[in-house]
């Protein structure tokens, strides 16, 4: 401590001037003491001689040993035992108090510091200048100026530590103001405004105050190149380090590093051979440089012939094997580390997790001496991504209850996982806990959040999430785009998408495939023409096989087969599987057999194990009666091992999930079911419903239609959604397949709801990926409910 005091006496004497800076407008920060508005302790103050008593009997010399232990303690993270060294002093002078302090805050421990300070019986300007430290440290710029402001003296250190907190909260400009009030500044001073411009991309303002100012440090010179090299402004930067009256080793490595991050590995090679000294950092650089350019040998060469490597450097050859999903050499080299650090273990996780091996990143997950934020989010993120989205809620619950900090990409990927199973019950509590958080505002987390409420078909809620999106970019107006046309408010699409427009944001591919699907949705046959073929005009925007499936599905539907079928032949390319299953789509709602047949050849040229072209085509026949048609597809898909993926339906009650199958008999509650069935059915037909048995493609007498047609999955699933489900709330049910029964479901639905006007959705997984053992385990929401009951927001 009394080493800084020397120090701070030093900067004070030595580097203390009135340097003058442009003349700017009056400014209204005023600071302490009105009557001495610029107090400097330029004189020491007197000592005061010691007060008679026990505590007066320790020599000075004992007191500086004293001093002395409590620092090294302090150094060594031992704060118990120099608060026992501290409590054993048989005097204290106010260096002790400093000691103290300091070690307080040097080691995280920022109220028990502040409360000594507050019981210290005097405080010198040493004592307020450290405390004053922590608090710009601690984040609390409120607590510092306060504490500024209570000051008596400042000293060039007061001023540079209240600069410093503005700049590292981001008030750039009133650091500037606060920069001009100074009585005196010294390199410090202008080092750390330099800095803060700089660090808030305010490059020109950090150029202009460098200008202003002949005789810069290197460490200044350096800062200023970092800010050209950091928005890409090489030119600037290289002509900068070629006026440098004197460089150092970070001098070349930050301008090797720059030419390295953005592709210019020739120029970083050259100034790499010319370096005087090339340390471990500029290695590194050119390391990562060409790791980050794909120049995977020249990495490895490089790392070969280091003559010392850090963690970055393993790291950075880590990630570079793991990039180009070589994790075999990944592997080798993470076992070989002498060192690892956690984010040497997230990287290898993350190359397991992305490469699909789960098995793998589950093994190096529970192998991690320490795990953080990132860690959690990357194990999360592999089980979402590959299909275990219960096992991805769980490890995300686990997260919870081990303490990690719940970060944004956390939330997001809950989030985007609930929105897969369709766990609104817990995406509620997730939203409860994003909103306590302060992140629902923000656009990452906002944009899962929205995706989330449109998938699970809570369009309303939807909306409200999207208007509180405070920043909207174009990925929140294209999920909102997308939810209305995949719930069939095509009108309210289009309007968003005017508003998009408006907002002077520009559309993008994705954009127009959700503004084409709600065209084709609604019927809007001419409005989707106009927008297929003026977005290229309009938006710059070149049609993809996408955009003409988009329009070949709207024209299919409407019943407009043949100019479907002259777009497909003026495709700049040749249309895939997508596009053929669209006109075949077309072709089963219309029953055009002729070019259903054609598509259908195509496609299973294309793609001979797609079951449900097979599936669609038999369909198809069996609309048209031709069951001997039938018969042969099905020993055809027999005959080449294709499969049809079985049909399931599944609702969530009483936070837990109910799956069904056609005829389900295992479930608990299937007498009810179908004992409401059967009641129901004879009050649609007393009603005068006439079942629509055509839509069962099956060659059975009309009896066991009206059987298929009253026990198929999604009925059951809607039944005891009225079972169980209050009057008033929506009905949810989630499908693994696109089925024929939509009709009479429709009617059913309609029929019942009545004066009880329970809202009735559906959602259909028609990705072509099955849900079978998953979607039967019937997890409880219960294991899945971090945040209990308090923090669930109210139904609708």
């Amino acid at each position: 401590m009394r080493g800084s005091y020397r120090l701070r006496q030093l900067q004070h004497r030595s580097f203390c001037s009135r340097s003058s800076v442009k003349t700017h407008q009056p400014i209204n920060i005023s600071f302490g003491n009105p009557s001495n508005p610029n107090p400097i302790p330029w004189k020491k103050k007197q000592t005061q001689k010691p007060k008679k008593g026990r505590l007066s009997n320790a020599s000075d010399s004992e007191v500086v040993k004293f001093n002395m232990e409590i620092s090294t303690q302090m150094r060594n993270g031992q704060c118990g035992e120099a608060l026992r060294v501290f409590n054993a002093m048989p005097r204290r002078s106010s260096v002790s108090y400093n000691a103290m302090i300091s070690g307080y805050l040097a080691n995280g421990r920022f109220d028990d510091a502040k409360d000594l300070f507050d019981k210290m019986p005097e405080r010198d300007l040493v004592s307020w200048n450290v405390m004053l430290s922590g608090f710009v440290r601690n984040k609390d710029l409120g607590g510092a100026r306060a504490l500024f402001e209570r000051m008596k003296e400042r000293d060039v250190v007061s001023w540079n530590a209240i600069l410093s907190g503005y700049a590292q909260n981001g008030y750039v400009d009133e650091a500037r103001k606060v920069f001009e009030m100074m009585p005196c500044r010294n390199e410090i001073s202008w080092n750390g405004l330099l800095a803060a411009y700089v660090q808030n991309g305010k490059v020109e303002s950090a150029r202009r105050l460098f200008e202003s100012k002949a005789d810069w440090q290197a460490v200044s010179w350096n800062c200023l190149m970092g800010g050209f090299v950091k928005q890409k402004r090489l030119v600037e930067a290289r002509q900068l380090f070629n006026r440098m009256p004197g460089r150092d080793e970070v001098s070349w490595n930050t301008m090797i590093t720059g030419y390295a991050q953005n592709g210019g590995m020739s120029e970083a090679r050259r100034l790499f051979e010319e370096s005087p000294v090339r340390d471990v950092f500029a290695w590194t650089a050119m390391l990562s440089g060409y790791v980050q350019n794909g120049m995977l040998d020249e990495a490895r060469r490089i790392f070969d012939e280091m003559p010392d490597k850090n963690l970055v450097s393993w790291n950075a050859m880590i990630a570079g094997y793991v990039q180009c999903k070589r994790m075999d050499m990944a592997m080798k080299l993470f076992e070989a580390m002498p060192c690892k650090n956690v984010s040497s273990w997230n990287t290898i996780l993350t190359g397991y997790a992305q490469s699909s091996n789960i098995d793998g990143a589950r093994k190096v997950f529970d192998s991690m001496p320490r795990r953080d934020s990132i860690s959690w989010a990357a194990i999360i993120a592999g089980h979402a991504q590959n299909g275990f989205s219960e096992e991805a809620l769980r490890l995300f619950v686990k997260m919870k209850r081990d303490g990690e900090r719940l970060t944004r990409s956390s939330f997001s990927c809950a989030l985007s996982t609930c929105a897969e199973v369709a766990a609104l019950e817990l995406g509620k509590q997730l939203h409860a806990r994003l909103a306590k958080a302060g992140f629902e505002s923000g656009c990452y987390v906002g944009n899962a959040l929205l995706g989330m409420y449109c998938k699970c078909g809570c369009i309303e809620e939807a909306y409200d999430v999207f208007q509180a999106i405070s920043e909207k970019d174009v990925v929140s107006w294209n999920t909102m785009i997308h939810g209305y046309a995949r719930h069939g408010f095509g009108s309210k699409a289009l309007m968003v998408f005017d508003s998009m427009k408006a907002a002077g944001i520009k559309p993008d591919e994705v954009t127009m495939v959700g503004v084409l699907s709600a065209c084709s949705h609604t019927g809007l046959v001419d409005r989707g023409r106009e927008y297929f073929h003026s977005m290229n005009r309009e938006y710059s925007i070149t049609a993809n096989p996408k955009h003409y499936t988009c329009l070949i599905d709207l024209l299919g539907r409407a019943g407009l087969l043949e100019e479907a079928q002259n777009l497909m032949k003026t495709m700049p390319f040749e249309p895939d599987a997508a596009t053929w299953g669209a006109l075949l789509g077309a072709s089963r709602i219309h029953g055009n057999t002729v070019i259903g047949e054609k598509a259908a050849k195509i496609i299973f040229e294309m793609e001979p194990e797609n079951a449900g072209m097979y599936v669609l085509l038999s369909n198809l026949y069996a609309s048209s009666g031709r069951w001997g048609d039938v018969g042969k597809m099905r020993l055809k898909m027999r005959d080449i091992g294709v499969r049809k993926v079985p049909g399931y339906s599944w609702i969530e009650v009483k936070n837990k999930v109910h799956t069904f199958s056609v005829g389900d008999s295992v479930h608990p509650e299937k007498d009810n079911i179908y004992a409401f069935l059967e009641e129901l059915d004879l009050k649609l037909k007393r009603e005068g419903y006439v079942s629509s048995t055509k839509l069962v493609l099956h060659d059975v007498e009309e009896e066991e239609k009206e059987h298929m047609l009253r026990h198929h999955s999604e009925k059951l699933a809607v039944a005891f959604g009225i079972l169980s489900i209050p009057a008033g709330r929506p009905i949810r049910v989630m499908k693994n397949l696109r089925r024929i029964y939509c009709k009479y479901s429709h009617c059913f639905k309609c029929q019942d709801s009545g004066p009880q006007k329970s809202e009735c959705l559906i959602r259909r997984r028609g990705n072509g990926k099955e849900y079978g053992a998953e979607v039967k385990e019937n997890i409880t929401h219960e294991e899945l409910q971090p945040f209990g009951p308090n923090h669930q927001l109210t139904h609708h």
